[in-house]
């Protein structure tokens, strides 16, 4: 292994390499053995003069290039709105819907997931698992027992069942415990008087009507006594990992991103959600920014078009958010708020657009590619952006060059 010293640090600083390359050549140098200066100097070099090659040349149109290399591909996508994840058995929208949810910035995507990762021994043991399984899970009062009414006696009967009690609760000794539990949620929710004679919970209305019992079984219906309501289904996967460990992983449908992250044996640095939304409230715009990049290419993997460079993806993504917030790419976000006005129309509601800037005395200095495409003008990128004036010089001055 070859030592960092101070003049192989000095030959890779020199470079204008950024800190992530840096320390890139920094572990390749580590890992072979007896490097020369003169080979650090070479790799050094090397990786420097790819990275210029690669860089966005001046006044290259690469918004015009990114939503080309985007928009292409995205009409190639198929129309499903749905598939199974993997045998996950989740429905989670995928193709064009997706893209479109996700430029669009929607508040709630139509199938909303979270795929959470466990720490410690709730990854490897089925039971722990089970644990938090049971945490996430939205359980009702009817999926616990059979529900009938007594329409002679006004009253609502619940029959707990205790296997289904001592497998959702298997850290709790006493099924009795649990019932009481159980009983104290329904007289809160509902505001009944409950009777408990061991797993039979019985309640009804104030006054005999026949009415007001079947509303208070509607009622009951809607209940979630443990579990966070978003969440309707999980499912359990065992999975391989990247250091080949197998460990479980929960996918739930239904989306509570804080809520989840408090929970016990879920692991908070890995867990995520398709609500970019959500992990903007929880972690902030960078991680925001990420999981839009993470999302979009998922959506194009998924549909065989993975040869879309990250970049024009990471471009949309800092536009979504480079304002601290997100938004949408669209009329009620980032082409309806830009500064030219014949861009704003171009878009969508031109007349709207063009009226509301006769009113106010707009003005368009005709910047941008849009604005300058519509009057018919060159437009300010590439050798557009570039002025040439020829210069007049004597007879004498070109006899005395010679």
């Amino acid at each position: 292994m070859t030592e960092i010293t101070a003049d192989v640090e000095a030959l890779v600083e020199d470079t204008d390499l950024p800190r992530r390359l840096k320390d890139e050549v920094y572990d390749v140098v580590e890992a072979r053995e007896d490097v020369s200066l003169e080979q650090v100097d070479e790799i050094a070099r090397a990786v420097e003069a790819r990275y210029l090659d690669s860089r966005v040349d001046p006044l290259d149109p690469v918004g015009t290039v990114s939503a080309q290399s985007i928009g292409e591909p995205g009409t190639q996508m198929t129309m499903n709105t749905f598939h199974y994840a993997g045998v996950a058995e989740i429905d989670v929208t995928q193709g064009l819907p997706r893209l479109i949810e996700l430029v669009d910035a929607r508040k709630t995507p139509d199938t909303p997931m979270m795929t959470v990762y466990l720490d410690d021994e709730y990854a490897t043991e089925r039971e722990k698992a089970h644990e938090v399984v049971w945490a996430i899970e939205a359980t009702k009062i009817l999926a616990l027992g059979d529900v009938s009414t007594n329409v002679a006696d006004m009253v609502v009967q619940v029959n707990l069942n205790e296997d289904t009690l001592l497998e959702r609760w298997p850290t709790v000794g006493s099924v009795d415990e649990i019932a009481a539990e159980i009983a104290e949620t329904i007289e809160d929710a509902l505001g009944v008087t409950t009777t408990r004679q061991g797993t039979v919970v019985e309640f009804g209305p104030s006054k005999p009507s026949y009415r007001e019992l079947l509303q208070l079984v509607e009622e009951l219906r809607d209940i979630t006594f443990k579990g966070i309501e978003e969440v309707t289904r999980v499912v359990i996967r065992k999975e391989k990992m990247d250091d080949d460990e197998e460990q479980f992983v929960l996918y739930t449908e239904g989306s509570a991103f804080g809520d989840v992250l408090s929970i016990e044996g879920v692991d908070t640095s890995r867990t995520t959600c398709n609500n970019i939304h959500e992990i903007y409230k929880e972690l902030g715009v960078e991680a925001a920014r990420e999981a839009i990049i993470e999302e979009t290419m998922n959506t194009l993997e998924e549909q065989g078009l993975d040869d879309v460079n990250i970049r024009h993806l990471m471009l949309v993504a800092d536009i979504m958010t480079n304002r601290g917030t997100i938004e949408s790419i669209g009329r009620h976000g980032i082409s309806g708020s830009k500064e030219s006005v014949l861009a704003r129309a171009a878009f969508e509601v031109t007349v709207n657009h063009l009226l509301d800037a006769a009113i106010h005395g707009e003005v368009d200095d005709l910047n941008g590619v849009i604005e300058n495409v519509i009057v018919g003008k060159p437009v300010a990128i590439g050798t557009g952006d570039v002025d040439l004036k020829m210069g007049s010089f004597s007879t004498d001055a070109k006899a005395s060059d010679d």
